[in-house]
């Protein structure tokens, strides 16, 4: 008996399905929905991304519950959450290694992505969709960054929004608007409190977007070649929840070592000296999942041409789809591309160091070299090696590597999907 008849036993089941069909619309979506049969286990993290966001959110409102936003209370609200508040100090440790969790849940996600091609068509919306979604997980995660107004926090904020001055023509007007002044306080505090709040919320809506456009596309595979078929696809349930379970199994076990065991491993010590305007730290650094763009921005000895590389490092990734000219999707079949996808990866770890250094000596090199490949490698050699490299032989489909079958050595164009093949 499959699985709709057995949803569609319970009468209850039944008459809310008959007036609202979600239980149909989720077993379409989530029960039977062909999956390709060759997902590995890179393909868990959009699920662990979702419960990430998930954890984010729940933590979050119970937080806003015993947290004050006004610059006299802020940072004694935030101790008072720790040491007071019923099992506080867990649901504060949770939002604080949840924001670790989430960014390197995602970040391996998009490489992923990059890795086996999930950019390129018909995929391009799904992409644009997710890097949007990056821009609002970093937006969010700066304004709560902001919140605890710690001596970290506030001189970081200093710092980030003075970077609009930079803007021609609308940048002190840009920043004004967002301190709600002419420097950090109260309204700042506000405002940052109220995005931080709704932006999660924002962030649903567009995950709910890239989910609808990943089930109208297919999922990519790690072949990177288009299902032909019943026999290369599975029902999403119950293959790949089993798997995905497995997947959220480590996932919990890792964020229970380090919320229990190194819950300030991820974060900066920083945070607990309460803000003070008139004592300007010795460094600034940024949280690890923001030092690479913390690097390219100080690659540059002029602050308007940084700003424009740190926005620009994010924006290469919505034209990646256009810049990618090759039409074979996954690494495995393109010996150039391949290992270009590890020097990139080198290289942003690299940048990510840069970061977490005082720009002096060798680092000022390291970061003008790391971020020149940067760009060097979506803006120069992406469209080169797209059009000079040739690909390996593509699999006939599927089912072929798994079952030991001959790799049929057609035309990427047509193995992709994008010709029709002659009989």
């Amino acid at each position: 008996m499959n699985q709709t008849k057995i949803i569609h036993q319970n009468p209850i089941v039944r008459w809310i399905d008959a007036r609202l069909p979600v239980f149909t619309l989720l077993q379409k979506e989530y029960g039977e929905f062909p999956t390709p049969k060759n997902f590995n286990y890179l393909w868990n993290f959009g699920a662990l991304a979702t419960v990430s966001l998930i954890i984010m959110i729940v933590s979050g409102v119970f937080l806003s519950m015993n947290y004050d936003p006004n610059t006299s209370q802020a940072f004694d609200s935030v101790q008072r959450i720790m040491r007071d508040v019923n099992y506080g100090w867990l649901i504060r440790y949770i939002h604080l290694t949840g924001v670790s969790m989430f960014f390197i849940v995602v970040y391996i996600h998009m490489f992923r992505g990059l890795y086996y091609g999930s950019y390129k068509a018909p995929r391009e919306l799904l992409w644009i969709l997710g890097v949007v979604i990056l821009l609002l997980m970093m937006a969010t995660a700066f304004m709560g960054y902001v919140l605890p107004w710690s001596q970290t926090s506030y001189w970081g904020a200093t710092v980030i929004t003075n970077l609009f001055t930079a803007i021609p023509l609308v940048g002190k007007s840009i920043t004004t608007w967002l301190l709600g002044g002419f420097a950090l306080g109260n309204p700042t505090l506000n405002r940052f409190y109220s995005l931080h709040y709704l932006l999660p919320f924002l962030i649903v809506a567009v995950v709910g977007l890239h989910i609808a456009a990943l089930h109208v596309t297919g999922s990519n595979n790690p072949l990177g070649i288009d299902v032909k078929g019943p026999q290369d696809t599975l029902p999403f349930h119950p293959y790949y929840t089993a798997k995905d379970s497995v997947g959220l199994c480590v996932y919990f076990i890792v964020f229970a070592l380090l919320v229990f065991f190194a819950p300030n491993l991820l974060n900066d010590l920083g945070n607990w000296v309460p803000a003070n305007p008139l004592v300007t730290p010795t460094s600034i650094v940024p949280q690890w999942y923001f030092l690479p763009f913390f690097a390219i921005l100080r690659s540059v000895p002029d602050k308007l041409g940084g700003v424009t590389l740190m926005f620009g490092s994010i924006g290469v990734l919505f034209a990646l789809p256009w810049l990618d000219t090759s039409p074979v999707r996954s690494a495995r079949f393109r010996p150039v591309f391949r290992p270009m996808m590890f020097l990139l990866l080198g290289d942003i770890l690299l940048l990510g160091a840069v970061g977490a250094h005082e720009p002096i000596g060798l680092w000022i090199l390291l970061g003008r070299f790391a971020t020149l490949y940067y760009f060097f490698h979506f803006l120069v050699l992406l469209p080169l090696v797209g059009a000079l490299e040739r690909p390996l032989p593509l699999p006939v489909s599927i089912g072929a590597p798994v079952l030991g079958g001959p790799h049929d050595p057609i035309a990427p164009s047509v193995a992709l999907g994008l010709e029709p093949r002659g009989h």
